[in-house]
This record gives structure tokens, sequence and C-alpha cells, in this order.
């Protein structure tokens, strides 16, 4: 299906090469392209099936007619592989389980002196063993009643050659094209899964071709980490892998048990594993962003969840608690807040594959290539204690238009027991960072004098004792004081003001300055809130424009030009809620004595999911109470 002329060789047959194809490189390579010159046909032919001739003239024809006696080339070869293979240990195969899972061998012999390969290669018929030859059934005998899986079966063998380099393709091999189509319908089928692993197996069993080995590996490596085999093949994958000396046979291994222990993935890999298993990177370290303008470096696996993910960060930042704190994705122009049971990278994928069906215009999408994620970190040496000095650090950016490219953060998300002073890591890292720009776009209701006493906190968490910039203090209003509030006196009367204040918390340090912000707002009734501007269509009562805000009380409603709070409705009193990507409803009480509140927005799913979240915290909380009683 690619477009590429295959030789159709005999036992004796001359190809010259290609210019500037010298025998080197056909030995390093699964594929090369020549001429017959038995017919004259150009094409692809493969390396295994031929012997290098270190000459530049033409060969004699004497020296042609010994490689057309039969059984040259096995000899040869059997010479080289016992060389080669002399001190390794017995090396276990599907021979025995073959005999007794695979479908019968029904492939004709070809009579001497067609085809190169009928003619050399005796194992071919093997079904086992390695070879170059697509599939038309399954191996396993219990897919031949299966006409649509067993068709999937062979399209994956398919698959499996091309990405090994073992079927010719002009298609590259990077990207997650091939993957997705060797994986998905194992992932979709579990009668497949040991189709694909004994597809892998056989792949890997005396294969002759190192590169084609190498990738082989590649595919075993991404294989374990995505689902396991039956226990009627484990026995057997197990034994293969631990009787391999290949240095991804160990990973492979461990990458297995982890799948037994934690289940299996829903999604194919993400181009981010594909792309370190091919860059020989074992190990994937993903940054991290953090509200305080920082960010760091953490391991990720195929079987890391979310909640595994949170809570490596939680330790590593020295957090008394991870509690109400939550990774968030930003893909393009949304966030989404990663469930903690979900694998990382399939949710990672759920939402590029989303992405692909809600914008199918994909070239038409500009994506920022150089402030984008960057698969990042290969594990050279860590040494104990955690520390990252011997990470050395590799660049594989995710290719636009396969993949869209995605930051991932790390912040507060349920503000519960948040109390100021309790952690003051949190506070900094997270509290501060997260609540200053919610005060600063005006949603809490703010006195004048409260105003101007924080604005003097805000200048100290930017400058600490530093008094120069005082001056300035007129023409950065707008990264002190709530924008509703700036024009209720002068620039200069608001720095006048400020800098008195700033005399008044002489003593405090940066983080100090943080902390008693966060214990002024922490009284508020909107601390703590993620707030929406909507439109409400149903209640005459309140603006058309509001404010809802969302905190551990419940919902709020606040008017959005005086910032009174004009209704809470808590989280008990909600009865059902439902979100598009125009909407957000919810029915507060029952349907004989109840109230709807009708929203026009496009974060309605950013409403549901915290609304979501918070009453699934209120539930678990009488639940445990409960049990305590």
């Amino acid at each position: 299906g690619d477009g590429l002329t295959l030789l159709s060789l005999q036992r004796g047959d001359l190809i010259m090469l290609e210019p500037g194809t010298t025998g080197a490189v056909v030995l390093d390579a699964n594929w090369c392209v020549g001429t017959c010159q038995r017919n004259g046909q150009k094409g692809h032919f493969p390396v295994e099936s031929v012997y290098v001739l270190p000459t530049l003239d033409r060969p004699q024809d004497s020296l042609l007619d010994h490689f057309k006696n039969d059984g040259l080339f096995d000899k040869n070869k059997s010479k080289q592989q016992s060389t080669l293979s002399a001190p390794r240990r017995k090396l276990h195969t599907l021979e025995k389980y073959a005999a007794q899972n695979f479908r019968s061998n029904q492939r004709l012999s070809v009579s001497r002196g067609h085809t190169l390969t009928s003619a050399r290669r005796t194992s071919a018929s093997e079904l086992w063993k390695h070879t170059r030859e697509p599939l038309r059934q399954p191996l396993l005998q219990k897919l031949l009643v299966h006409q649509e899986l067993a068709e999937d079966a062979c399209h994956a063998f398919s698959t499996i050659l091309k990405y090994m380099g073992d079927l010719p393709t002009r298609r590259s091999r990077g990207g997650v094209e091939y993957t997705d189509i060797i994986f998905r319908v194992a992932l979709k089928n579990d009668m497949l899964r040991d189709e694909i692993y004994c597809q892998i197996m056989k792949q890997l069993t005396d294969n002759r071709n190192r590169l084609s080995e190498e990738r082989g590996w590649e595919l075993m490596w991404l294989a374990t980490g995505l689902f396991a085999c039956s226990q009627n093949l484990l026995k057997e994958l197990t034994l293969f892998m631990t009787m391999r000396s290949h240095t991804v046979s160990r990973y492979s291994l461990d990458r297995l048990q982890r799948t037994l222990r934690n289940g299996q993935r829903k999604y194919p890999p993400h181009q981010v594993e594909v792309e370190a298993i091919q860059h020989h990177t074992k190990h994937i370290y993903h940054k991290v962003y953090f509200p305080d303008d920082t960010d760091e470096a953490f391991e990720v696996n195929s079987s890391t969840r979310a909640r595994d993910l949170a809570h490596d960060i939680t330790d590593r930042l020295n957090l008394h608690s991870g509690e109400g704190l939550t990774l968030f994705i930003k893909i393009l122009d949304k966030i989404f807040s990663v469930p903690e049971a979900e694998f990382f990278f399939d949710y990672v994928r759920e939402l590029s594959e989303w992405i692909k069906r809600t914008r199918p215009s994909r070239g038409a999408v500009e994506l920022n290539t150089t402030s984008a994620y960057y698969c990042s970190l290969c594990y050279t040496n860590r040494k104990s204690g955690g520390e990252h000095s011997d990470i050395e650090v590799v660049r594989v950016p995710v290719a636009v238009g396969a993949e869209f490219q995605y930051q991932v953060f790390f912040m507060k998300k349920l503000w519960v027991n948040a109390v100021p002073g309790r952690d003051k890591r949190a506070d900094t890292i997270f509290h501060f960072p997260q609540e200053l720009p919610k005060y600063l776009r005006g949603y809490h209701k703010v006195s004048k004098s409260d105003a101007i006493r924080l604005a003097a906190l805000i200048y100290r968490t930017k400058f600490g004792n530093s008094k120069d910039e005082l001056s300035l203090v007129s023409h950065m209003l707008a990264e002190l004081v709530p924008v509703n509030l700036v024009k209720i006196q002068s620039p200069k009367d608001w720095s006048k003001s400020i800098s008195s204040a700033f005399q008044q918390t002489a003593g405090l340090t940066p983080d100090d300055a943080k902390i008693a912000f966060l214990k002024h707002t922490h009284t508020w009734p909107t601390f703590g809130s993620t707030f929406f501007e909507v439109k409400q269509t149903t209640e005459p009562a309140y603006p058309e424009m509001i404010i809802v805000a969302i905190n551990i009380k419940g919902i709020n409603v606040i008017h959005p030009s005086t910032k009174e709070v004009l209704a809470v409705h808590p989280f008990t009193h909600i009865s059902n809620w439902s979100s598009g990507n125009t909407y957000f409803n919810i029915q507060i009480g029952n349907l004989v004595r109840g109230s709807k509140l009708l929203c026009e927005t496009s974060l309605g799913y950013k409403m549901d999911d915290l609304l979501t979240s918070y009453i699934f915290l209120l539930h678990s909380s009488i639940g445990k109470r409960s049990v305590r009683l």
C-alpha cells in the first residue's frame, strides 16, 4: 500500500547497488534498493536475503555459480549464528506453546529455485520464528472463528513489520500512527492481547537483523506498559524476557509486573512514551508548573496515575498535606483537572483525542513550539536522596499536528483546611499566588482601608524592605489594588496611603507579608473561591450578569458591581446540575419547592467539574465520620 516495488529474486541473482550505497550501509539496514542483473528490475530487497560481495567490478560467472548451489547461504548463516551465540544460554521460545495454541501452518512448500526466500530458509514455515512476510491468518487458533478479530490481528502484524523495518514503507516510524494500529485493537478486545504479545515474541525469535530486533524490543517495552496477557501466556512471556540479555527485556519485565498490579491502560501510548523508548530513554521526567512561577521535573511512567504523581509532588515539596491539590492539564486554550484515578498518559491522550474531534481543522491550529512542553529528561545516574544533578536533559518536542502540546500544572482546586500560617510552604507556593489574581480582578467586597493595607503587603511581597519603588506606586496600581477600586481616589492619594501603610508593616519578610495577606482575606466569605462571570436568565431579582463563586460553602451568587453576596446555596441543597459548551444549570431544592439557576457560559465544564469534586469530597467526609462513629 506504500507504492514500493519489491524485487522478485532467484538463488544466485546478482543485485547492483545504487550509487553511494556501500556494503556497510547494506549490513546496517533492513531493506535496500538495487537492480537485479537478470531481469533489469529495480526495487527493494531484504538485506537478510543477500550476501555482500566485496568488489567494485562485476564478479565472474564462475563465482556467481557457487552461490546457486543449494544450502550455501544456510551454511554461512548457521556458521555465523553459532559463532555469535556460542556463549549465550539457551533462549526460551514459543515453540512448545505454539504447538498447542497456534493454528496449523498450511503454507504450501515452493519448489526449489523459485524465490530466494522460500529456498534459503526452511524455518519460514515455523510460525513462532521471525519472518518478513505478512500474515494471512492470526497466529492463535482461537481467533480463526472471529473474522473481524482475525483481520485486526493480521493488520496489526503487518504494521509491526513496518515499524520494525521488516516490510519496506515510505512512511516515517516517528509519531504514533503505527503504535496506534498495533495496540488500539488489543486494548479494545482482550482476545487480541495474547495475539499481539505472540506476534512481538515471534519477531524477536531468531531475528538476525540487529536494527529490527531493537525496534521489536521497543514494541515489547510499550506493550508491557499498556496491558498484560492471559495467565495461559504469562509464564511464556515472563520466561521469554527473563532469558534475554537485551537491556530492554529487564525494563519490560518490570513494566509488566507494574501493569499486573495497577491494571491496564485505556489508550495506546502517548507520543511522549513512543519517542522516549525510541531515544533509549527508560525513565521519563515531566515538567510540572506551580502557581508561584516555579517548576520541577517529576518521573512519570506508563502506570503512573494522577494520584501517584500528586503524592510524589507533595512529598518533594515537603507539604503538610496534599488535600485539595490537583493536577491540571492546559491544552490549547482550555484547562482540565486530571481525575486522581486516571492514568496520567491516558488522560493526556483522551484530551488530545477530544481536541481532534472538536477541532477537525487541525492544520488551522497554530501552536507555539517555543513554549511547548517537551518530554524533558533522560535518566542517567540518579543519586540517593532524590538529587537530580546527574540527570541528562533530552528535549523531545511533541510534533505539531500529531499530538497537541500541553503543560501540566499542580494547583489548589478544593480549598479545604487552607488555614493561613498552618503550612507556610503551601501558603507561599499555592495559596498566595492563586488568591492574589482573584483579589486584583475585583471579585471580593473590599473596603478602602483594607485595600490600602493589603496593597502595602503586596508591595512588600514584591520588593521586601526596599523603599526605592514607592515612588512608582502610582504607576503600578493594577498590581496592588483591585481593578474596581483603582479610580475611587487619585493615583497620588493611593501612593501616599500605601506608602504610609508600608511603614506599618516594617519587619515583615516577603513570605511573612504573603501569609499576612492570606490571614486578612481568609476572614472573607468569598476566600478560596473560583469565580465565574455568567449571564443568568431565570431570576428577575438578580442582574442579568452575575458572578458565581464556588467554594467550600457552596455556590455563591455575587452582584457584579457591589460585590454583595446575593445568595448562598449549600451543596446539600443542590439536587441536580448539568453543563454543556454554552451553559451551566443547577436545580436547587426539590421539584415542588425549589428553583433553578440557568447560566450562559463557555466554562460550564469547569463549573461542573468543580461542583462535582466538592460534593464528592463532602460525601467522602460524611462517610469517614460515619465509619469512625
